[in-house]
């Protein structure tokens, strides 16, 4: 494995052992090829190397491993992630006066420490653009367990990668537990959710996007979408096929494709919106641009404010899809995993736990016999 100081010739003949070949950095195997394989790395592939090049330079070959590990997960979440708390561990590593690629065990497990206490980044009100400050929360539970997992799984691509094989200086750090039926975000009723459609549809601040509003709301509810599929589709994936209206996405969780089934009243809402346009982001920007993640999440809680009910954003919808699907009569939980894109059953049953717990709890039962026992002078 090459290390971040080691200088390799370009014609990768040992300079101290002649006739025998090392292996090549990355940068000097990307100028054998005609075309620079980077031109086809995804957003957060690319936008890491940019910041790391800013920090290492071309000659160090942190940015180009970096960069394909990002490259190499199949998720645009999963790589959005990464890269994420790649950059908090970089950081750390950074101001330890280590080489991230040269990382022990015993910084490792610091670095799990570090996220304990350490303020998170937050931006500096009245700033400058883009001026930022650590002042906010220490990072939460999921936050930490996503940075230690970042980082291992950096130093389980550095190991796939080498020839010599890497010891990832994480396997032995302990991570967060993070229970998996607690979610942070509100859940909406039925009856809530038809408010909050009304409001998308009627009551949005600005009119002239009050069609989108409400066509993006449906289509993300009733089709159980993730955000970012969504806002990946292109009216040119509307199709028809045996009897169905169908959306196909590029890239659900996972990879791969997918035709989602719209119902009729979420067609009927896209038509209205799109007006006859046939090509483009299936939801854009006045100027025609895709729609991004934030600008949803602006939008959610100005309705949800609206509504008069609780702030959430995007990621909280296909939750409570889920959710209400699994209460109807009737419902098939493993319907609901396939319309869901859940790979695994127990995923969708942890919706089912969530809302028993909350919908079957004891204490109501315990809390009406004290009220009853109250109003009739027992207690």
């Amino acid at each position: 494995m090459l290390t971040p100081d080691q200088n390799v010739p370009e014609s990768g003949e040992s300079p101290d052992m002649p006739g025998k070949v090392l292996a090549r950095s990355p940068r000097a195997a990307l100028t054998t090829v005609r075309r620079d394989p980077r031109d086809l790395w995804p957003e957060h592939a690319r936008r890491l190397y940019d910041h790391l090049i800013e920090l290492y330079g071309e000659d160090d070959v942190l940015p180009t491993l970096a960069a394909a590990w990002i490259a190499h997960q199949r998720s645009v979440n999963t790589q959005k992630s990464y890269a994420r708390g790649f950059k908090v561990f970089e950081e750390f590593a950074r101001e330890h006066g280590e080489h991230p690629m040269a990382v022990k065990f015993v910084l490792a497990d610091t670095f799990r420490l570090y996220l304990e206490t350490t303020p998170t980044w937050v931006r500096v009100k009245g700033g400058r653009r883009g001026e930022m400050v650590r002042a906010g929360k220490p990072y939460s539970d999921a936050s930490r367990k996503n940075a230690l997992s970042a980082a291992s799984s950096f130093f389980v691509y550095l190991d796939k990668v080498s020839d010599d094989g890497v010891k990832n200086p994480f396997d032995a750090v302990q991570r967060p537990y993070v229970d998996p039926t607690y979610s942070p975000t509100p859940g909406y009723t039925e009856a809530e959710w038809a408010r909050f459609v009304a409001v998308a549809r009627d009551e949005h601040r600005v009119a002239a996007y009050r069609k989108r509003a409400y066509a993006l709301l449906l289509t993300l509810y009733t089709c159980c979408l993730r955000i970012n599929s969504l806002l990946n589709a292109r009216v040119e994936d509307l199709g028809y096929d045996k009897g169905h209206r169908v959306l196909l996405l590029e890239k659900v969780k996972g990879g791969g494709r997918k035709k989602k089934p719209i119902p009729p009243v979420t067609w009927d809402a896209l038509m209205e919106y799109l007006n006859g346009r046939t090509t483009g982001w299936l939801f854009c920007t006045a100027s025609g641009g895709q729609l991004d993640e934030p600008a949803v999440w602006r939008l959610l809680q100005s309705l949800a404010q609206r509504a008069g009910l609780p702030l959430r954003g995007p990621h909280g919808v296909k939750g409570d899809a889920v959710t209400h699907a699994l209460a109807k009569p009737g419902a098939r939980p493993d319907k609901v995993q396939q319309w869901a894109d859940h790979k695994d059953a127990r995923t969708t049953q942890l919706y089912n736990r969530r809302r028993e717990l909350l919908d079957d709890s004891p204490g109501y039962d315990l809390g009406r016999d004290v009220a009853g026992a109250l109003e009739h002078g027992e207690a």
